[in-house]
């Protein structure tokens, strides 16, 4: 197999290397071949294929597909993501939503897809993912939603104990609650006011340009396939995709 873009470069791996399970060293059993399996996985996130056409060379594709599993419920990808993105830039952060289409063969998980966070918006089944990159445009953490749930229901969890100067969204979260939060943080509100306010509060028209920078990210994030249409049956197979695009946009 020679299509390098698929295959970690050897900078990459020397950052990520260090901090994958089963390395030698580590207690327990030695992992076979970190790189190459790590190197299956990302394939299969850029392409989007179903795990039984992964290329030979990687392997056995069910043994690679358990051994995704197991690092995916342990929350080996979010580890690994959190090591290499580092200390995120808060002199302001940026939150925001997207939506992506749900196959149809990623409903079916035990406890129903609402479970997963898959619902039914107009385009079907669908997955929310409500994200926080910092003043860089890098992603800092993100939640999983049902298709229809409203962006704001994503907010809490994501900036909660997230310490930073202000918060930049777009007029969908310019809501009471969250202005008073940041108010009482000491942070700015630079969030255009929705048009059914009574008084239009002023906000930084200038440093809200810089909210590109969020789009941006979700631009990278979904040239990944899996990221971009959803396949996985589980909210924790889905979101270790996520962790690993973005510890190798991190990585760049």
């Amino acid at each position: 197999m020679n299509e390098e873009r698929f295959v970690l470069t050897d900078e990459v791996w020397v950052l990520l290397a260090p901090h994958l399970p089963g390395k030698q060293g580590d207690a327990g059993a030695t992992g076979k071949d970190n790189r190459l399996f790590l190197e299956a996985v990302l394939w299969r996130v850029r392409t989007g294929l179903p795990w039984r056409d992964l290329p030979a060379d990687f392997g056995n594709w069910n043994s690679v597909f358990r051994r995704f599993r197991r690092w995916a419920e342990s929350g080996v990808f979010e580890r690994i993501f959190k090591e290499i993105s580092g200390t995120p830039d808060f002199e302001y952060a940026m939150i925001d939503g997207t939506i992506v289409q749900a196959h149809q063969k990623a409903s079916g998980a035990k406890g129903g897809p609402q479970n997963q966070a898959i619902g039914r918006s107009r385009g079907g089944l669908t997955t929310k993912i409500v994200a926080l990159v910092d003043a860089l445009g890098n992603l800092a953490n993100f939640v999983l939603l049902p298709g229809q749930a409203h962006d704001m229901k994503g907010v809490e969890p994501l900036i909660d104990g997230m310490a930073f100067d202000a918060l930049l969204a777009d007029k969908a979260f310019d809501t009471d609650w969250l202005l008073a939060e940041l108010d009482a943080r000491g942070a700015s509100a630079i969030i255009p006011p929705k048009a059914n306010r009574k008084f239009l509060r002023d906000y930084d028209k200038h440093a809200y340009k810089w909210r590109h920078l969020i789009e941006n990210f979700f631009a990278k994030i979904k040239e990944f396939r899996a990221i971009a249409t959803r396949y996985e049956k589980t909210a924790s197979s889905y979101a270790a995709n996520w962790h690993l695009a973005a510890t190798i946009i991190a990585s760049r």
